[in-house]
């Protein structure tokens, strides 16, 4: 797969609960291991996102061994607690931290403990220690959403949400278009959970969905509770994060999911040989960094042909899915046609900006 070719060249270029609560990998005895620490907002077998980052802190530590000491602190907060969990940390000589959710680190922060390399997981906030990382995951959700699309009789979609952030309405905007490209006028309803990791709000919030007539549900939220529901009901799903799959076989169809790994190897190695230096990464489908995960007995062959065909016309640039005309609730002309959105740039009209839902979405962007 992709990924383990990026791992390849970034290893060859040589670029390569409570607030106690985690574990520590030992090292070699005799060694003086670089010492690393993932924070995760969820449990570390989430089932979705903090398992994926989990993943990668598991990568890092196979391919350093004991030239590296890792440990992780989850149900980690964003304020006081996190707060906390890194002055723990800084106090047993923690020299990087892999802080995986948005928000978590601030400039005040970031100040206090100059010495730290801070790598956060989504947002913009670059400082000398700090650095953001994240990537075109809206890439494979709209692959995803094709495929719940095309799962649909009615066109009548659900996705459950956590935030009304930019990050969870591009998201959104991206699953909703990959729909209504497989299913012409399909509609997506949304609920807010207005929490990343919480079981019983995402059951609630699919129940709700399901209430209204939906037959396909997708979310953008961390536990497998959705997909749980949907399995119960008998309809399809699409989970997000990571492959979930053995949580509802029958309604699985796919999802979008994280490859952290080659990105976080490939910065403890430079922050161990003294060459790092605070960016922002933007990973994609070409590099590994996000892909689907395998497909359910739900998606057809003709869907995984069509889906098969625009990953690669995305791949090589031929296609992206936010490219106008694209319309907003109202109706209003929110990107021209032939007009590409960025990442960073044009204020609510870029990715990092992104305020509105596009049209077919039921619900309110502010949550």
């Amino acid at each position: 797969m992709k990924r383990h070719k990026l791992a390849a060249v970034l290893l060859s270029t040589g670029l390569v609960a409570p607030v106690l609560m985690g574990a520590t990998t030992a090292t070699a005895q005799g060694a003086t291991p670089y010492k690393v620490a993932w924070i995760y907002v969820g449990p570390h077998n989430d089932g979705g996102w903090s398992q994926a980052q989990n993943a990668g802190r598991l990568y890092v530590q196979k391919m350093l061994g004991s030239k590296v000491e890792t440990t992780f602190k989850e149900n980690i907060a964003v304020g006081t607690q996190f707060n906390q969990t890194v002055a723990s940390l800084n106090a047993q000589g923690y020299k990087m931290i892999f802080a995986t959710s948005y928000g978590y680190v601030t400039p005040a922060l970031a100040n206090k403990y100059p010495d730290i390399k801070f790598e956060q997981a989504t947002g913009t906030l670059v400082m000398k220690n700090v650095s953001e990382y994240f990537g075109a995951t809206e890439d494979t959700i709209f692959l995803s959403g094709m495929a719940a699309g095309a799962a649909s009789k009615t066109g009548k979609l659900g996705y459950v949400v956590a935030y009304p952030i930019p990050e969870v309405i591009r998201h959104t905007n991206a699953f909703t278009l990959g729909a209504q490209l497989t299913h012409p006028g399909a509609t997506v309803r949304i609920v807010w959970t207005h929490s990343w990791y919480n079981p019983a709000a995402e059951r609630r919030a699919a129940q709700s969905l399901y209430s209204t007539g939906v037959d396909v549900i997708g979310q953008n939220v961390d536990s497998p509770a959705t997909g749980q529901f949907c399995e119960s009901v008998g309809i399809p799903w699409v989970g997000y994060d990571s492959n979930s799959s053995k949580f509802a076989p029958k309604s699985w169809l796919t999802a979008a999911v994280y490859h952290w790994g080659p990105y976080e190897l490939m910065r403890v190695k430079e922050a161990m040989a003294g060459t790092w230096k605070p960016g922002f990464w933007y990973g994609n489908i070409n590099d590994g960094f996000t892909s689907l995960a395998p497909y359910g007995p739900r998606v057809s062959a003709k869907t995984k042909a069509l889906i098969a065909k625009y990953e690669k016309m995305i791949e090589n640039g031929k296609f992206y899915e936010f490219t106008g005309s694209l319309y907003d609730q109202s109706g209003m002309l929110r990107v021209k046609p032939g007009v590409r959105l960025q990442v960073l740039k044009g204020g609510t009209n870029s990715l990092y900006g992104m305020n509105w839902l596009v049209k077919g979405v039921i619900g309110s962007p502010t949550g």
